[in-house]
């Protein structure tokens, strides 16, 4: 019995024994795994130090760009410094990709070409790229139904329909200038034709929206860059009520609300105009706690914008805003500004009341009092 109850005892140690070996293997194996993936980072890290450290005590190489192939093994390259040179090529390189334009390193000593670039392209302008136009439809444009046609057959028909302009016979335009005063939809537009045909908004053909076409360079509006230029005036009454009836679309309304009363009071506004006069009505009715606007809201603020403008056409000399200043040359013919401390914080509001100081810049006010201006008086310029 003796025998037998050790035996048990010496089984049962051994197996204890047994499990707490097998723990500690287990143990171990996982530490030994995770030793090995850190070795293996660890080599790749030395790896690419190794090839940082060659590539700083290594000769540069020098960036160009390929202008033309003269055969399948040689290319005319213009370097980044400005030379051009005659280069061959790399066997590993593909020669069909090396076409005109194209970016490429080239060795420093013997100027071949060692292997192509990406595009260069300014960060600012690919983030712009990217940009979503929205989900804008021409029903958001009021006033401009002329402008919509113009823009549509210029921009929209030919990338969905060239057949029509094939069985026609001619070419469609290149280009389209989006021009008037400030404020009236020129982006809003160009936004518009790029939600709708699904295109980036800086892609879509070329579309150029300005307030001042007269300091284009004249090489851009040569026929053939720019064949149709459409004005974007400021609206007229029925334009004007077709704005406000958009802006106001999705304002809570209490009771009747006379648009034509508005649109009367609105003379002379431009679409941010009128988008400010829905905004401010909003802002009234919550001052006076309610969660609607009512008619009255919008005949005060219309008439209290309309004075801000009228103000401001007086100080400038007598034209209420200067939506249709557009060149430098009729703004300094109905603009007579005072002279002011360069050094004094003068506000939008402060401009009208400014002290006149003659510091002898009666020549550089001539020259820059329009921009002035539409700074410190309106910001829509």
């Amino acid at each position: 019995m003796v025998d037998a109850s050790d035996d048990a005892t010496r089984r049962r140690n051994a197996l204890a024994d047994y499990r707490k070996k097998l723990l500690q293997h287990k143990e171990l194996e996982s530490r030994t795994r995770t030793l090995r993936e850190t070795l293996k980072t660890t080599k790749k890290e030395f790896s690419k130090t190794e090839d940082d450290l060659k590539s700083l005590q290594s000769v540069g190489q020098i960036i160009g760009e390929v202008l033309r192939p003269l055969d399948n093994e040689r290319f005319i390259v213009k370097a980044s410094s400005g030379p051009r040179y005659v280069v061959g090529c790399r066997s590993k390189v593909d020669k069909e990709k090396l076409t005109a334009g194209t970016r490429v390193v080239l060795d420093m000593t013997t100027l071949t070409i060692m292997r192509a670039l990406p595009r260069e392209v300014d960060p600012v302008v690919h983030n712009m790229l990217h940009e979503d136009p929205g989900n804008v439809s021409y029903s958001a444009v009021g006033g401009l139904s002329d402008q919509i046609r113009e823009l549509r057959e210029s921009i929209e028909l030919p990338l969905m329909n060239p057949e029509l302009f094939l069985r026609v016979g001619i070419k469609p335009p290149k280009g389209v200038l989006l021009y008037g005063p400030p404020g009236t939809g020129k982006t809003l537009l160009a936004r518009a034709i790029a939600s709708n045909i699904d295109a980036n908004f800086l892609k879509v053909k070329m579309i150029m929206a300005t307030n001042r076409p007269d300091v284009l360079d004249p090489a851009l509006l040569r026929p053939g860059r720019l064949d149709r230029k459409i004005e974007i005036p400021l609206p007229n009454e029925q334009g004007r009520m077709e704005v406000l009836k958009i802006h106001a679309a999705g304002i809570a309304k209490h009771g009747d609300i006379d648009y034509e009363a508005v649109v009367k009071l609105a003379e002379g506004f431009n679409g941010a105009d009128l988008r400010n006069v829905c905004t401010e009505a909003g802002m009234s009715a919550i001052r006076a706690e309610r969660d609607y606007v009512i008619h009255e809201d919008f005949m005060k603020v219309a008439g209290e914008v309309a004075e801000g403008l009228r103000l401001a056409g007086e100080v400038i000399g007598g034209r209420q805003g200067h939506g249709q200043c557009q060149g430098l040359k009729e703004c300094e013919a109905c603009i007579d500004l005072p002279t002011i401390e360069p050094h004094l914080p003068i506000t939008s509001g402060q401009w009208a009341n400014a002290p006149h100081v003659d510091h002898g810049h009666d020549k550089v006010f001539e020259e820059l009092g329009a921009i002035v201006a539409c700074i410190l008086i309106d910001d829509r310029c």
